[in-house]
């Protein structure tokens, strides 16, 4: 090989390897949450708790960013403790790996339901830990949360070794004991949490929820069901999916405006994104080639288009979602200072706010920063 096609070869690696630095560089800081939840008979109070909460949660997350770059939100989500999943599959089953679908873990926690069984801590964690996809960079989030409230020593895997486990890989293994503090730590779940860094919490998950009604509710809640209008859904489960999207809305609504509120604001933020099934969403991430996409797998108001025409309706959608989240963003600022004045009125130990309090002072250790 003569020194001109080495000096060749030597330009291409080198760029190569600059753009390859430049992506790892510039690639979105993630927060990857698991949420493992006890579903035996007596947490009904505990599903109810974390499908109402579920979008002020995300909401919190929305405010976070990690060197000045906002974060990209993926959850998983397990039940264990059901006796009629089987014995030999530790009485768990995970429901959803780790994805940025909201509407899925939401769709999920509304189908939850209970019955009694042996609740397998040291089983499910060691599952959450090594069958989800966790980022191998330990600067990032990674943090699990259990809730139950029986003894965290029952089944036969160690619940020590699970927790060691996870912490090797940079996961925070948070514990939720539902019921009185003391015997959450004399059933071992304080011991759990400080084998992985994480924080013991206990809660009542009976403690009936208070929603702080604002002003800014029905506004908000009218503006959520109108962003639903600028999806376009393609693909083969598009119109399903935006069905479910539109179910979700009606879940929120039936619990209280408060909740469909923190909803509306939800698909307003960055952590609300569908992909696989929007083409707005779909065309921002590079995941299709809007001119080459079948006429079959356009709604039926696009199918006669061409790709200019095609493009031109996307835009016309985009920048239609763009206002009304502009819209959405702008209330919410009001709504979450009404809310925060009303704060003190309210029960400081249900899910929503120990699992808040916990995210903030973790995230924060690994330089995460949350917006006032």
């Amino acid at each position: 090989m003569n020194p001109k096609t080495i000096t060749f070869f030597c330009l291409l690696l080198f760029v190569f390897a600059g753009l390859s630095f430049s992506y790892a560089r510039t690639e979105k800081p993630q927060v990857q949450l698991a949420i493992l939840l006890d579903t035996s008979n007596s947490m009904d109070g505990l599903i109810e708790q974390a499908k109402t909460q579920l979008w002020k949660i995300v909401n919190e997350l929305a405010l976070s960013r990690q060197n000045s770059q906002p974060i990209e939100l993926n959850v998983a989500l397990y039940e264990y403790g059901k006796s009629s999943i089987p014995a030999n599959e530790g009485h768990l089953r995970m429901i959803s790996s780790l994805t940025t679908d909201l509407d899925k873990i939401s769709e999920e926690l509304f189908k939850l339901t209970t019955n009694g069984g042996d609740e397998y801590c040291g089983q499910v964690i060691e599952s959450a830990v090594n069958a989800l996809q966790w980022r191998p960079d330990k600067n990032q989030l990674k943090i699990i949360f259990i809730a139950g409230n029986e003894p965290f020593t029952q089944g036969q895997i160690d619940y020590k070794a699970s927790c060691r486990k996870a912490i090797e890989k940079g996961i925070i293994v948070n514990t939720i004991f539902c019921g009185d503090y003391d015997k959450g730590v004399a059933t071992s779940w304080k011991d759990g949490a400080d084998l992985a860094d994480g924080k013991y919490m206990n809660i009542d998950q009976n403690q009936e929820l208070v929603h702080i009604e604002a002003p800014q509710d029905t506004i908000l809640a009218r503006l959520g069901r109108e962003l639903n209008q600028t999806y376009i859904a393609y693909g083969s489960r598009g119109k399903e999916l935006k069905e479910r999207q539109e179910a979700q809305d009606h879940n929120a609504m039936m619990l209280s405006a408060p909740v469909m509120a923190q909803r509306s604001v939800a698909k307003a933020s960055g952590q609300y994104k569908n992909t696989s099934w929007d083409l707005i969403d779909a065309e921002n991430e590079g995941a299709v080639a809007i001119e080459e996409l079948d006429a079959k797998e356009l709604p039926e108001e696009m199918r006669d288009m061409n790709g200019k025409e095609r493009k031109a309706y996307i835009e016309k959608k985009a920048n239609e979602r763009k206002r009304i989240q502009e819209q959405i963003n702008q209330l919410n600022k009001e709504r979450r200072k009404y809310v925060a004045e009303q704060m003190t009125k309210l029960p400081d130990n249900t899910l929503d706010a120990v699992m808040i309090q916990a995210i903030r002072e973790q995230a924060e250790k690994k330089n995460y920063q949350f917006e006032n």
